[in-house]
C-alpha cells in the first residue's frame, strides 16, 4: 500500500510539474504578442488595404511592438468594441483616432497626444443642406440639422452635447461608406468627422464636399486598460521618440492621399 501510495504521489508531482511546464510555455507565448484593438474604416489613421489593416496608428503600433520585442497582432472591430475590448483585457491597447474624454479617462488610461485632429462637415456637393451662418463653421450651423457621426468617437459626444449644438438628429454608424451613402442619398443632412478622413471619404465621392473652416479641434492617443502603467510608460517612450524624430508626420505624409 505504502509502495503504491508512493507511486500516486510521485505520478501526480510528475503530472503537475508538467502542467506548469505547459502552463508557462502558454503565457510565454502570450507574452510574445502585443494586441491592439482598432477600426479599420479611418482612413488615414486605419483602413483596409487588401486583406491587411494599414495606417498611421498601425504604424505607430508597430513601432511600440518593435521596441518592446514583441510580435503585433491586429484585431479589426468596430470602434466602441475595441474601447469595451481594452478595458476588459481581450486587446492591450487601442490605436484607433481615440479622443481623450473625461467619460473615457474614468474607464481606461491614455498615453501622450501625438496628434491633433481638426473636426469638419462634410456634405452633399450639389444640395448642402448646411451652410455656414458666419465667416466660420459654428455648432449652431447643426442646429435642426439630421447629422451623421461615427458611433462612439468624438464627433459623436461632441454633437450629442446640447452645449455644443442642438441637431434635429444624430444619426450614428460603424462606418463612414455607410454614413457617404446615406449623405449621397438625402437621408442625412452632413457627417462631422476627422478632417483626413474626410478628404479621403470626398475623394472616393465626388458628389460630396467638405465645408471650409473647422467646427471644432481635438487630440488623439492610444488607450490601455486602467492601472495597466507598465505598458503605458513603455507606449509612451516610444511616441515621445517618434514624435521628437518626426516619424509621426513621415507615416502621415505615407498614408494621406496625395492631391
Amino acid at each position: 500500500m505504502k509502495i503504491k501510495k508512493v507511486a500516486g504521489i510521485l505520478l501526480a508531482g510528475i503530472m503537475m510539474i508538467s502542467m506548469a511546464a505547459c502552463g508557462g510555455k502558454e503565457e510565454g507565448a502570450k507574452s510574445e504578442k502585443l494586441i491592439v484593438g482598432t477600426e479599420a474604416g479611418f482612413a488615414p489613421y486605419e483602413y483596409m488595404k487588401g486583406n491587411e489593416v494599414v495606417g498611421i496608428d498601425m504604424d505607430i503600433a508597430k513601432a511600440i511592438a518593435d521596441e518592446m520585442g514583441k510580435e503585433l497582432e491586429i484585431k479589426n472591430m468596430d470602434f466602441d468594441g475595441a474601447l469595451a475590448a481594452v478595458q476588459s483585457g481581450k486587446v492591450d491597447f487601442v490605436a484607433a483616432g481615440v479622443s481623450i474624454s473625461p467619460e473615457r479617462e474614468e474607464a481606461m488610461d491614455f498615453s501622450n497626444e501625438y496628434v491633433n485632429s481638426t473636426e469638419v462637415i462634410v456634405v452633399n456637393k450639389e444640395n448642402p443642406a448646411v451652410t455656414p451662418a458666419g465667416e466660420e463653421l459654428a455648432g449652431s450651423d447643426l442646429d435642426g440639422k439630421v447629422v451623421a457621426v461615427q458611433q462612439g468617437n468624438i464627433a459623436d459626444i461632441w454633437v450629442s452635447n446640447k452645449d455644443n449644438c442642438n441637431p434635429k438628429e444624430v444619426k450614428r454608424y460603424t462606418k463612414f461608406a455607410q454614413a457617404a451613402e446615406d449623405l449621397k442619398n438625402g437621408k442625412i443632412d452632413c457627417i462631422v468627422m476627422d478632417q483626413y478622413p474626410a478628404e479621403e471619404l470626398v475623394a472616393a465621392n465626388d458628389t460630396l464636399t467638405t465645408l471650409d473652416g473647422t467646427l471644432f479641434e481635438d487630440k488623439y492617443a492610444i488607450a490601455v486598460k486602467k492601472g495597466n502603467k507598465e505598458l503605458l510608460d513603455e507606449i509612451n517612450k516610444v511616441i515621445d521618440k517618434l514624435v521628437e524624430e518626426g516619424k509621426i508626420e513621415e507615416f502621415t505624409a505615407n498614408h494621406v492621399q496625395s492631391e
